[in-house]
């Protein structure tokens, strides 16, 4: 506040709960927070605390939530990356349930334009939400992985459920593109995907160090 400084918080659609597969709604900015995970939860909270901050003090903020992203450098935690590395390690990637969670899927760099955006743009205590319309389930996404790698699109197996696994996220961001007149570039999810799988490809060097680590916390959780 002294030096009239502009923050921005990132966070996460997480904190709108889920959507019912057949149901055409998508978040906007007025949905209800309904978080349906402790890790949710600690995101609709902090949203709250940088809104009371605005209200009480008048820092000088926004907030972004953003949808699930990909690409470069994301951890091998992740549900993308975590498939890719698996198969260039020979192991049979892994997917959760029935495989029909939807997630919206956005590349990171059109994640980091909106977010540029927002901070030069926005208006002081509003709230943007982030997306592409990438809707795609987690089945797909894993065979449209495998066939990039040329693998069989079942060369995978099944595992237990995620507790508490939310069933779908969109994004309408109708607010971000009509206000500040962003436009997501990466708006073909194949071709995105084939970058990304590339990415992982010729950078081992990156994601080697976290890889087996990672993989020992999922063995523990049978996942």
């Amino acid at each position: 506040r002294k030096y009239g400084i502009r923050y921005h918080h990132v966070s996460t659609d997480e904190v709108y709960g889920d959507l019912a597969l057949d149901d055409p709604a998508k978040f906007t900015e007025e949905t209800p927070y309904r978080p349906s995970s402790p890790y949710s939860s600690t995101k609709a909270s902090s949203d709250m605390l940088v809104r009371a901050w605005t209200r009480t003090y008048g820092l000088r903020t926004t907030i972004s939530n953003c949808s699930n992203n990909y690409g470069p450098y994301q951890h091998v935690e992740k549900f993308i990356p975590r498939q890719i590395t698996n198969i260039i390690d020979g192991v049979r990637p892994k997917l959760y349930g029935k495989g029909e969670n939807v997630r919206d899927w956005i590349h990171t760099e059109d994640h980091s334009s909106a977010v540029w955006d927002i901070l030069t743009k926005g208006r002081t205590g509003e709230t943007y939400l982030i997306g592409a319309d990438g809707e795609r389930n987690n089945i797909t996404v894993l065979r449209m992985i495998l066939e990039a790698m040329g693998k069989d699109p079942d060369d995978f197996d099944w595992v237990a459920d995620r507790p508490g696994h939310d069933r779908r996220y969109a994004i309408d961001s109708t607010k971000l593109q009509r206000e500040l007149g962003w436009r997501p570039a990466h708006t073909d999810f194949a071709e995105g995907l084939k970058q990304t799988i590339d990415w992982y490809v010729e950078n081992e060097a990156w994601w080697r160090p976290a890889k087996e680590a990672t993989e020992a916390r999922y063995r523990a959780q049978g996942q």
